[in-house]
């Protein structure tokens, strides 16, 4: 009796677990499926980094006012160069974020911050009477990004990524505040230095899609030693 009651006991003890994580995964995963996208052009940024928008358009002043009565959630995301000019086609993966500080200014420009929370995938785009543009999205296969689990770099491994870094930004006139960086943890790093360098619009695409941080890291060396392989390549044949 004693030994059924311990197996009862046990059985009971890891349903329960299984349903409290359940019960966290889908609070913490209860996003929106639909949500306003802001088409900007060589722009990502990630889950977990904050990045400052200047909101001037008429149509996007309208998204910011309807997304700040409901859950101050929109979609960044970076148009491609076909389709229509007005309304050019969309990459298919991009970053929710949440304005988490807003500011009017005085000609009627809107500042906004917003703090990333999730990658998404576009299912496909929502016909609607908004002059802004509304998509139904995925995010499960982004899960990860929800994840406190810190992935096993070190500082040491950035360091000829700073430095190759360092030299290009130099070559292309960028001011880089370099101490501030090291302050930032790793991912935060390692996103922050994806967003800022000065990348093609597809080459911050493939960042923005790499699976983890290890693989981002990855590709940021990769395309940092193309751009400096080139740059060395033209000095040659002057």
């Amino acid at each position: 009796m004693i030994s059924l009651n311990k197996e009862f006991f046990k059985l009971w003890y890891r349903n329960f677990l299984n349903s409290l994580l359940q019960f966290i995964m889908n609070n913490q995963t209860k996003l929106p499926k639909k949500i306003p996208v802001f088409p900007l052009s060589n722009f990502i940024f990630f889950p977990n980094t904050s990045a400052p928008l200047n909101i001037f358009e008429p149509r996007y002043i309208q998204m910011i006012d309807d997304s700040m009565k409901s859950d101050r959630i929109i979609g960044m995301i970076q148009p491609k160069k076909s389709g229509d000019t007005k309304k050019p086609d969309l990459f298919k993966i991009g970053c929710m974020g949440k304005i988490t500080s807003f500011n009017e200014t005085d000609d009627g420009r809107y500042i906004v911050i917003l703090n990333g929370l999730i990658r998404f995938k576009i299912i496909n785009e929502i016909e609607s009477d908004k002059s802004y543009r509304m998509c139904e999205v995925d995010h499960k296969d982004f899960e990860q990004d929800l994840s406190e689990k810190k992935e096993p770099i070190k500082f040491s491994d950035l360091r000829l990524i700073f430095d190759n870094l360092r030299s290009l930004f130099e070559k292309q006139g960028y001011l880089i505040n370099w101490k501030e960086f090291e302050k930032q943890d790793l991912s935060q790093t390692i996103n922050t230095l994806a967003m800022a360098s000065p990348f093609t619009l597809e080459e911050k695409q493939m960042l923005l899609e790499t699976k983890n941080l290890n693989y981002r890291k990855e590709k940021l060396e990769q395309i940092i030693n193309t751009y400096l392989k080139d740059n060395f390549s033209n000095k040659t044949i002057q």
